[in-house]
């Protein structure tokens, strides 16, 4: 097109094609050689730009096959460009970071032609210009007639209806110049064929015709064409770039800089390094803390009291769901500005608990899955004999649970010498003791019958437990473990122990021989020695003789119809001391003789962390039901903890990330900047792209697709970094607090950071992105 003040212009492909100059209308033949001969300065003419189209003057027009293009948007003039155009350029506008072939398929790549028809069509062109045994290399690697050749291809490879060729031959010497007119000269047997010139003896030589110009006036046509055939039905394919051949093009470019793309990927990647690690740590320490929590679930597990306890409204309302009621309510005075007051003795209940035969099978009935095991504090009190070297002596030993941290401290209830230990609700579960002791020596309980002694990490136990259970312990240090396993006991019946007065009292027997051989007694034996795990920092059972809660089942079974039972249970006295009994004593003491099966503590073990929840819903479930005097208050000793520590680490981690992602935004600067240098870099190759018919979204995607690969590519190199420096990180942490392995990458923190990176690469190069869009092609294709 020409680029003429003040003068209509027009075109129609087909068998003809027309420019009108005000009245003068000139029509091309559909395979005429045509030369345009106009003169230097303000009049120089050049068909370069069409490429902007026409629809920026006032006066111009446009007509294809009768159709005006006066509404031509920017996607129809690019495919006009695409389709019905080829361009010959006189610097020959070759993409220098693509091959022979690339170049010549780019056409063809933006009318969504498929891969096999456009690499057999760019052969044959490049085939039809000899230069097929040169498809591999880059435009630097040839001449300037074989460049010029190239263009020729490309300019043919789409089969557009019209060629413009301008100074086709500017630019070359002699010999190859007459090669190259040769060539379009035998272009112009099947297609139009437009070259502007300044050579009239080039003109004279290969054109058909020739159409002077001075001043934005024709003064001279050698061979005018007066008749126009209208076609109709006339339609343009609109052109497009795949996302995957943008990322071509774009991988391309930045193959020919990878020192400066490597550069910019890693400055991009240190916030992602930063983040990566801290994301790695607070995962191990959280992995960690689980762990410790999950340890600690033998020391605090869900504790249910028959004791009488304060608590407040809230958590008791919460117990048995009436907690949502106020949600709202809560939530207003939380946003007020006014202090409320309150009395918090009012808001205190004092509660006790009433654990029934109906709530111990609804525990019993819980899910394996979610509640491992149960524990159980009874005050049932055991009438157990030893004989030693032909005496029988008395078993003397305090009841209760010791809870212990492994060194001999007390944690909890009680003052040592005998505890149970929880039984699984699964029959085919591990033990609790086989799961958090260590086997020292013996055996490890297979039956009820079975004790083990529990001894603290520096195999001690208090002298007074093996003193109460018949060992000689004065001036001894130590007793070897052979000495103790396999040491028998008996287990007396209350109808065997006690014997009943004709005062109607009863008294321990005192011929503990005679008890000792008689019928119905159970026979014990310490089956092992076992110690807490090294890696466990608490355990439930104190050091001592720990015995099965099963156990106390068969003695509260056997006891329930023993006469002493039965005689305290229509007594309001003590029926051995005679001495005068309340209701709360009374029962402690048929407790202790066996008479009373409640629990006075329940143990719940969930069987994991996660579990805990489960379980805390199905007591909750249970309060729901229930008035407030019936429901079942717990405690959840665990929770806290849980609670407090997670909480500080999230915080930790939170305030980590926000220094470490101060990063991330100078890395999005540090793009957009980057991506601006490559568009001004690329700007000649943008007016080659739109001049091949690529839209302005194409090019945006050009230099989308470029930040993708450098976002991705940050990404990567950031995770795999961060993934490699784990390893000492893990080192020093180690030999600092003990603590392996803390540093680990979760793969979905990986993704998420690959995601990230990939999005703020784009968000930085976006602004740029669009400004190539915008950049005017004509301006584009001069840029040097």
């Amino acid at each position: 097109m020409l680029q003429l003040k003040n003068i209509k212009k027009s075109y129609t492909t087909g068998d003809f094609t027309q420019i009108a100059l005000d009245n003068v209308s000139l029509n091309f033949r559909q395979n005429e050689f045509v030369a345009i001969l106009g003169q230097s300065g303000s009049g120089k003419t050049t068909c370069l730009n069409i490429i902007g189209g026409l629809d920026q003057y006032d006066s111009g027009d446009l007509i294809i096959n009768s159709k005006s293009t006066k509404k031509f948007e920017d996607s129809d003039w690019d495919a006009y460009r695409n389709n019905s155009v080829g361009f010959i350029f006189q610097s020959y506008n070759l993409i220098g970071h693509l091959s022979i072939i690339d170049n010549v398929e780019m056409g063809m790549t933006l009318s969504g032609v498929s891969s096999v028809e456009k690499y057999k069509k760019a052969m044959e062109v490049l085939d039809k210009v000899g230069l097929k045994d040169h498809m591999h290399k880059k435009p630097n690697q040839l001449s300037g007639g074989q460049m010029q050749r190239v263009a020729i291809a490309r300019a043919l490879a789409n089969d557009p209806d019209i060629i413009l060729a301008d100074e086709p031959t500017g630019a070359l010497d002699t010999s190859t110049s007459k090669q190259i007119m040769e060539l379009i000269k035998e272009i112009a047997d099947d297609k139009l064929v437009i070259m502007v010139t300044h050579n009239p003896e080039l003109a004279e030589q290969y054109a058909d015709r020739i159409v002077k110009f001075k001043d934005g006036q024709v003064i001279d046509d050698s061979n005018p064409y007066e008749d126009i055939k209208e076609e109709t039905g006339y339609s343009i394919k609109k052109t497009s770039m795949s996302f995957t051949t943008a990322l071509k093009l774009s991988g391309k470019n930045i193959a020919t800089k990878k020192w400066r793309t490597a550069l910019t990927a890693f400055a991009s990647s240190i916030g992602l390094i930063g983040i990566a690690l801290i994301l790695s740590l607070s995962t191990g320490f959280k992995i960690q803390i689980d762990q410790f929590q999950r340890d600690a679930l033998s020391e605090f597990p869900i504790i249910i009291s028959q004791n009488t306890m304060d608590t407040d409204k809230e958590s008791l309302e919460k117990m048995y769901g009436e907690h949502t009621n106020n949600v709202e309510n809560n939530t207003k005075i939380r946003n007020s500005s006014k202090v409320y007051l309150y009395d918090s003795t009012e808001n205190t209940i004092t509660h006790k608990n009433i654990i029934t035969e109906d709530y111990i099978r609804y525990i019993n009935d819980m899910d394996p899955e979610i509640l491992s095991s149960i524990g159980y504090t009874r005050m049932t009190g055991m009438n157990i004999l030893r004989e030693k070297d032909g005496e029988v002596l008395p078993v003397s030993l305090a009841i209760g649970l010791n809870m212990n941290n492994g060194n001999g401290q007390p944690m909890a209830l009680g003052t040592g010498g005998l505890s149970s230990y929880p039984e699984p609700l699964d029959s085919s579960g591990i033990s609790y003791l086989e799961k958090n002791y260590d086997l020292l020596a013996g055996e490890y309980p297979k039956d009820e019958t079975d004790l083990v002694l529990v001894i603290d990490n520096q195999n001690r136990i208090d002298y007074s437990v093996l003193k109460n259970l018949g060992f000689d312990t004065d001036n001894i240090e130590s007793i070897d473990f052979e000495d103790l396993v396999g040491t028998e006991f008996k287990l007396i019946s209350n109808d065997n122990f006690y014997t009943k007065t004709e005062m109607n009292t009863f008294l321990p027997s005192s011929d503990y021989k005679e008890v000792y051989n008689s019928k119905d007694n159970i026979p014990l034996k310490l089956s092992g020695i076992v110690r807490l795990k090294e890696d466990m920092t608490f355990g439930i059972v104190g050091n001592g003789i720990a015995y099965s809660d099963k156990l106390v089942q068969r003695i509260i079974d056997l006891a329930k119809d023993s006469e002493i039972v039965k005689a305290q249970r229509d007594a309001d006295h003590n029926v051995i001391t005679m001495e005068k009994l309340d209701e709360t004593a009374k029962t402690t003491f048929l407790a202790y003789i066996g008479g009373d099966s409640i629990p006075q503590m329940i143990y719940l073990y969930p069987s994991d962390f996660e579990s805990k929840d489960a379980v805390l819903d199905k007591l909750d479930s249970y309060n729901r039901d229930k008035s407030k005097e019936d429901a079942i208050i717990y405690s959840d000793l665990a929770n806290t903890m849980t609670e407090m520590t997670g909480g500080i680490m999230d915080g930790i981690t939170i305030v980590l990330i926000a220094f470490a992602g101060i990063s991330l935004i100078v890395s999005l600067i540090m793009i957009g900047i980057i991506t601006y240098i490559s568009v001004l870099e690329r700007t000649k190759e943008i007016g080659i792209l739109r001049a091949l018919g690529a839209r302005k979204k194409d090019i945006t995607r050009v230099f989308n697709a470029e930040t993708f690969i450098i976002g991705t590519f940050s990404g990567i190199l950031g995770i795999g970094i961060a993934y490699l420096l784990t390893f000492p990180v893990n080192v020093v942490i180690e030999n600092m607090t003990g603590l392996t392995n803390v540093a680990q990458l979760n793969p979905l923190h990986g993704l998420s950071l690959l995601g990230i990176s990939v999005a703020l690469t784009l968000l930085g190069g976006m602004l740029p992105a669009r400004m190539a869009a915008k950049k005017d092609p004509v301006e584009a294709l001069r840029t040097e």
